[in-house]
């Protein structure tokens, strides 16, 4: 295959913010490229077209692999809505983070694209221009969205497939480039091979004031086609009950593992490993088997992304059967340690630490955890500290895309009892509960059953419980804590640079505590001044007696 590719945007008004946003990738026989074009009357567009074509784009190039182009199109397509909607609903109570998106996959002599709203994909052939994307607007006021990413909670995108032959030309164009420039006129200039710069100015030199808007284009020039087939569904087998002693594709089953018959202990070249198989269910559920996919998809995007917090995780090349692979490290669980004795202050705050940093490393995915708590983490001795490793993304989902129950109900946030999405600040309230237990050996809240609604009251202080922690201690884990979303620490960073500084933590108490907690020294400023005042007036009393 031998391509070119170009792009280039203009604002509106000239040094502006521009809401229009492109990404492409060329990577073997594969180009993935993304246009969008936030929505001018949303508050945050030019920032929800710039997420989105990032997702898209770093998405689909490291995709699942048993993922056919238009499957892995539409799933990241729908996940990126329903983030982006779920985030809007909670940041500005409406949809604003909101934009148009077309995508053009190419992979090898196959063209598989997908748009929402009103932004184009064209294809030139032999000097005739065919509209590929539909567009999705109010036939009678014809710049009204009628979908749009981060419109609805849910998503109906357009689809469409076709051959790509040498000497073509893929077009995406955001409406500002459609509107100005005619049918014929586009046409002639894909069949000088114009660039996306050369598109876009030409644009803005035939746009009249009222037509003015911003400006974006990516051309696809393909000189040559490849010849490679695109990637479709691979099917596999799934296991209906694995044994000990059972061989798979080298893995040789010790035990089950973690209570089920569906993760093994395994050996293979005299290390051992940990084998996850998909449940037998998938077999008939597509729904639950693309969960699994997209599962050890994760495991192992996150595994490479940050290894120090994270246990490695691959699919081999060649499997005979739907499963994925793990490391194995023979390390207890932080809940196992936990019955044997608590956290000192400096293990706790190495904790805080490594919960913070691998929140971090997973909000670079756009993943939350969604089941942070002791059972999850891994504690490894190295000489005179302790390390720790996060384990089990079985739940781990985009953020704000789940508002369900999912997760452990002792660790989740009070708003996730009213379906308020999984965010950072959710994650943040299960960071609080699991170094409250660390530390003190119990639940701040207590023990909550999975289908109960508990109703939360103030915890007792973790010094009350441990005297041997400090003061700056006890206020980073009691903000974690807070029953108010808005009081609670916002972002990992944030919680971060506490444990890092803690000089400079401000003291934190929660609602409706008593002021002699909240500001001892204006309780005992106000005391004096009342005793005074008394004292005062009974002399004055004695005096006129």
């Amino acid at each position: 295959m031998r391509v070119n590719v170009t792009s280039h945007s203009l604002p509106r008004p000239p040094k502006s913010e521009c809401a229009d946003a492109c990404a492409w990738r060329v990577t073997g026989e594969t180009v993935v490229a993304a246009l969008a074009d936030g929505a001018g009357a949303a508050r945050a567009g030019a920032e929800a077209s710039r997420r989105i074509v990032e997702s898209i784009v770093t998405h689909y190039c490291a995709r699942p692999r048993e993922w056919s182009p238009h499957r892995a199109l539409g799933e990241f397509a729908r996940v990126v809505n329903e983030m982006l909607y779920r985030e809007s609903m909670a940041r500005f109570d409406g949809p604003e983070l909101v934009s148009t998106l077309s995508v053009a996959v190419i992979e090898g002599d196959r063209l598989f694209g997908l748009n929402v709203g009103d932004s184009r994909v064209y294809l030139s052939r032999g000097g005739t221009l065919r509209q590929l994307s539909e567009d999705h607007v109010d036939p009678n006021l014809g710049h009204v969205l009628r979908r749009a990413i981060g419109l609805e909670p849910t998503l109906e995108p357009h689809t469409f497939e076709t051959e790509i032959a040498d000497g073509d030309i893929a077009l995406l164009c955001s409406d500002g480039v459609s509107n100005v420039i005619s049918a014929e006129e586009l046409t002639a200039q894909t069949n000088r091979r114009a660039s996306a710069r050369v598109l876009v100015h030409h644009a803005r030199e035939q746009a009249r004031e009222q037509e003015l808007d911003d400006m974006s284009a990516v051309v696809i020039d393909v000189a040559k086609a490849g010849k490679l087939q695109s990637v479709q569904a691979n099917t596999l087998p799934i296991p209906e009950q694995p044994r000990r002693g059972e061989t798979v594709d080298g893995y040789v089953l010790q035990r089950s593992f973690a209570g089920t018959d569906r993760v093994w202990v395994t050996e293979k070249d005299d290390r051992r490993w940990i084998l996850k198989f998909a449940p037998v269910e998938a077999r008939e559920d597509e729904e639950l088997l693309a969960r699994f996919i997209k599962e050890a998809w994760n495991a192992q995007r996150v595994a490479e992304a940050a290894p120090e917090h994270f246990v490695a995780a691959f699919t081999p090349e060649r499997v005979t059967a739907r499963y994925y692979v793990q490391e194995f490290i023979e390390a207890p669980s932080l809940k196992a340690l936990l019955k044997s004795r608590k956290l000192g202050v400096d293990d706790a705050v190495a904790l805080g630490k490594f919960l913070c940093e691998a929140g971090i490393r997973l909000l670079q995915l756009d993943l939350v955890h969604g089941d942070i708590k002791p059972e999850n983490v891994l504690v490894i001795p190295d000489y005179d500290r302790l390390r720790f490793k996060l384990i089990d993304l079985g739940i781990a989902a985009e953020v704000f895309s789940v508002t369900s129950r999912a997760g452990t109900a002792s660790y989740l946030a009070p708003e996730r009892f009213q379906s308020a999405p999984v965010c950072e600040r959710t994650e943040i309230f299960a960071i609080g509960v699991t170094l409250y237990e660390a530390v003190t050996g119990r639940f701040p809240f207590g023990e909550i059953e999975r289908f109960q609604t508990p109703v939360f009251r103030t915890p007792k202080r973790p010094s009350a419980l441990n005297p041997h922690l400090p003061a700056w201690l006890d206020h980073v884990i009691f903000r974690a804590l807070s029953l108010e979303p808005e009081r609670r620490y916002q972002h990992f960073s944030e919680m971060a640079f506490d444990f890092a500084h803690p000089d400079k933590v401000e003291p934190f108490y929660q609602k409706g505590a008593p002021v002699i907690l909240r500001d001892p020294l204006a309780f005992y400023r106000t005391g004096f001044w009342a005793l005074l005042a008394l004292t005062l007036y009974l002399l004055l009393r004695l005096f006129v007696h």
